[in-house]
């Protein structure tokens, strides 16, 4: 997908405070938060399509509305992803600004993760 040059320097812009975390990464993530969570942000047909095995699917169009019902301690450690990094960052600021505190995004998304022949899960 071609992203506009807005979009693509909005991104930017906010990976400069925004943690990421490479998915060969994530292992070792869960295994030293294992009460945190990995959060889907990507649409409804992209979730159906699969998913990182045990991850929670909560799309980044109601993330800031409905995240209080998932995570409500604002300390939760969240890795958020999407399909190629850029919605998770946005999202990882959005959470950051609404005090959560260990936020993190997956650097290069499903696109990565499924390069380098992660877990995958099958939705429905």
């Amino acid at each position: 997908m071609d992203h506009s040059p807005r979009f693509l320097a909005l991104v930017d812009a906010v990976r400069a405070s925004v943690r990421e975390i490479d998915p060969t990464d994530l292992d070792a993530w869960r295994a030293t938060w294992p009460r945190g969570l990995v959060l889907d942000v990507r649409e409804d047909r992209e979730w159906a399509a699969g998913h990182i095995p045990d991850a929670v699917h909560l799309a980044r169009g109601v993330l800031e509305r409905d995240i209080e019902g998932v995570a409500p301690d604002p300390a939760t450690p969240i890795v958020l992803y999407c399909g190629g990094g850029y919605r998770s960052a946005l999202a990882a600021r959005s959470l950051a600004d609404m005090g959560y505190t260990a936020v993190w995004s997956l650097a290069g998304g499903v696109r990565t993760w499924k390069a380098q022949d992660r877990p995958w899960q099958a939705s429905g």
